[in-house]
């Protein structure tokens, strides 16, 4: 008999696609369109790491409501809908349900209304029920039936720790194993409504981020354009229900379900795009990670003296089936710290005062010191990872899953990997910081002799000829050899100091081609590589940030024609998607598809993707 644990067993990770959810960070509530919590895997209420309730189901007259309608902001939406049992059977609907739930940090309401058209009086029998069920989010990612077993106190429960109690004003509430079941018996005279309410609270002291005191984001100006406006009203809105505050000022949570916390690539990368609507949100994701920063050398975190983490959880972070387990507080990223150089020099260039820079200091000269002292271990200059645990992750840079960095023919390249677009990073923020270095009056020029150390590195190492094409492959691979597949991570490149004009000017002709833009948005691979496939997470898929990114280094290179093809195609797909872009979609081609297609695993909203409207409407209109 052998002594072998069991596999763990894991289920499918639920899909996202066609559900509802309304939030304000740190809380949110997924469901269908009519409202009702509980049919699909992933409905219920969470806050911070945890879900709460598996299911919020109301009934009147003991029959669903017949959904007509939704209206919705980022934290509350209104569902309307027929009671038609109570109705008097013509064809015109005269009894009207509105259920109106609003989200709130730690905290849900649901407010029913039943309006009555009648020449006569109804009695509505209206029940709501809520099915209590605390699980652990990864497990509910994974879709494994673990919820930790709970106690009751009145209509609080808990699990020793968290707990969230329902209160029922004016109802007869019974109690059905984990589950709490209110009723009304409401009175609607004619021509009038009779209204009730239920409301959830939910206590976590073990939460390590909290909702954002200030939640302000500036609206950008009108473009003359109505879809672009849209969704510049739409992203504005999803952003300020994202941030969070750790203690030292907002940030944005990267998004919704799984990743509403701090993540610092995410949150630099939006704080970055939206410099031009909050340089509160700036300062506050700088100040944030600058409290968090690297001090030791830690494999089982992947902890660097002056590195940027990655992200926090309230506990370890478990990935069933992929074997990836990450600590509550985890540094794998590769590029978190340049990047968190770079946005503090645009936040400077955009009105930070020196004195905040001044205060930052020690962490700037932190993260220089990362960049040369331990980004890269073999001393070849690239700055480049690899998962020294085994169940960390594999790719720590934008692309982390475990198969982003393939060659031309698809296969899958073996690390130490050094990505081109972290050198590009690297040398954009090695620039940035001997600017501000000189800027408080200390010296920046080993920094820029560093930045042109790297272009020059850069120039013999990661340009190929493969199809008669010239381009920056994706990576280096751990024997220093190009990962030659065709990929979006060269865009990235752009507009960093890194390039020179001719070859910036040579990379977007690439870019703009069809078998890169699909005419919803710049694929994550060229269609004509071989590990392309449009429903592949990072390989061949479109991911709206990265679009925006792309876009925006255009215009920093003066490549305005090509920005204005990209950003037109993301205004198409935004349309399409109702203002709120997801994580990411299919990379289908317009004359494939007359309208994208999602990937139904796709957050949202997420953060990047909404910040992804700024380099938009720039490119759109400027002069």
């Amino acid at each position: 008999m052998s002594d072998e644990a069991p596999p763990i067993r894991h289920g499918r990770q639920p899909l996202l696609n066609d559900a509802l959810v309304v939030l304000q960070a740190p809380t949110q509530a997924w469901s269908a369109a009519d409202g009702d919590v509980g049919a699909a895997p992933i409905h219920g209420v969470f806050h911070g790491d945890w879900r709460y309730v598996r299911a919020l189901t109301l009934r009147v007259a003991g029959e669903p409501v017949e959904a007509t309608g939704t209206a919705r902001d980022a934290a509350s939406a209104a569902f309307h809908g027929l009671a038609r049992a109570i109705d008097d059977g013509t064809p015109d609907p005269r009894v009207l349900v509105e259920r109106v739930r609003r989200v709130a940090p730690g905290a849900l309401a649901e407010h029913v209304a039943v309006r009555n058209g009648l020449e006569h009086p109804v009695v509505a029998e209206i029940e709501v029920r809520v099915e209590v069920s605390i699980a652990e989010l990864s497990t509910v990612k994974a879709g494994l039936p673990s919820p930790v077993a709970l106690s009751w106190d009145g209509l609080r429960a808990g699990d020793g720790t968290r707990s969230v109690a329902i209160v029922a004003p004016g109802a007869e509430v019974e109690r059905q194993g984990d589950a709490v079941v209110a009723r009304w018996r409401l009175e609607v005279p004619p021509g009038g409504a009779a209204e009730a309410a239920l409301e959830l609270a939910i206590d976590d002291p073990s939460i390590v981020v909290g909702p954002a005191a200030s939640r302000r984001i500036d609206e950008l100006p009108a473009s003359g354009d109505a879809s672009l406006d849209r969704w510049a009203a739409r992203a504005a809105d999803d952003l300020r229900a994202l941030l969070l505050d750790a203690g030292q000022g907002p940030f944005a949570a990267a998004g919704a379900p799984w990743f509403m916390t701090l993540f610092g690539r995410d949150s630099i990368i939006a704080a970055r795009l939206l410099l031009p609507l909050s340089l509160e949100l700036a300062e506050g994701t700088l100040r944030t990670l600058a409290a968090r920063q690297g001090v030791v050398v830690d494999s089982a975190t992947a902890e660097q003296p002056g590195k940027i983490l990655h992200e926090v959880r309230q506990a370890t972070f478990t990935m069933p089936g992929e074997g990836i387990v990450l600590p509550p507080v985890y540094y794998g990223t590769v590029d978190a710290t340049p990047l968190w150089i770079s946005l503090l020099h645009d936040a400077w260039r955009a009105g930070l005062p020196l004195q905040a820079v001044r205060e930052l200091r020690p962490a700037l000269e932190a993260a220089l010191g990362w960049m040369r002292d331990h980004g890269s271990p073999d001393g070849s200059g690239f700055l480049k990872y690899v998962d020294e645990t085994g169940t960390g992750l594999a790719n720590q840079g934008w692309k982390d899953s475990g198969d982003s960095i393939r060659y031309r023919d698809g296969s899958i390249a073996e690390g130490p990997i050094a990505l081109c677009e972290v050198q590009a990073q690297a040398c954009q923020a090695a620039e940035g910081g001997a600017a501000l270095l000189d800027a408080i009056g200390a010296d920046g020029t080993e920094w820029r002799a560093w930045a042109e150390a790297m272009r020059e590195r850069f120039r013999a190492a990661f340009w190929v000829e493969r199809g008669g094409e010239r381009y920056p492959a994706i990576a280096l691979d751990g024997d220093g050899e190009p990962v030659d597949s065709k990929t979006s991570n060269m865009g990235q490149l752009l507009g960093t100091t890194l390039l020179s004009p001719e070859e910036e000017a040579h990379v977007a002709s690439l870019l703009v081609a069809p078998t890169f833009a699909s005419g919803w948005g710049l694929r994550t691979m060229s269609d004509d590589q071989g590990g392309y496939w449009p429903l592949s997470y990072h390989c061949g898929s479109v991911w709206p940030h990265d679009t925006g990114i792309v876009i925006e280094g255009m215009l920093r290179a003066g490549l305005v024609d090509e920005a204005r093809i990209l950003a037109a195609q993301l205004v198409r797909t935004a349309d399409a998607f109702d203002g709120r872009l997801p994580e990411l979609f299919a990379g289908l081609s317009t004359e494939e598809s007359s309208s994208p297609v999602a990937y139904p695993a796709s957050c949202r909203p997420q953060a990047w993707s909404a910040a992804a409207v700024v380099p938009v409407h720039a490119a759109l209109t400027a002069g």
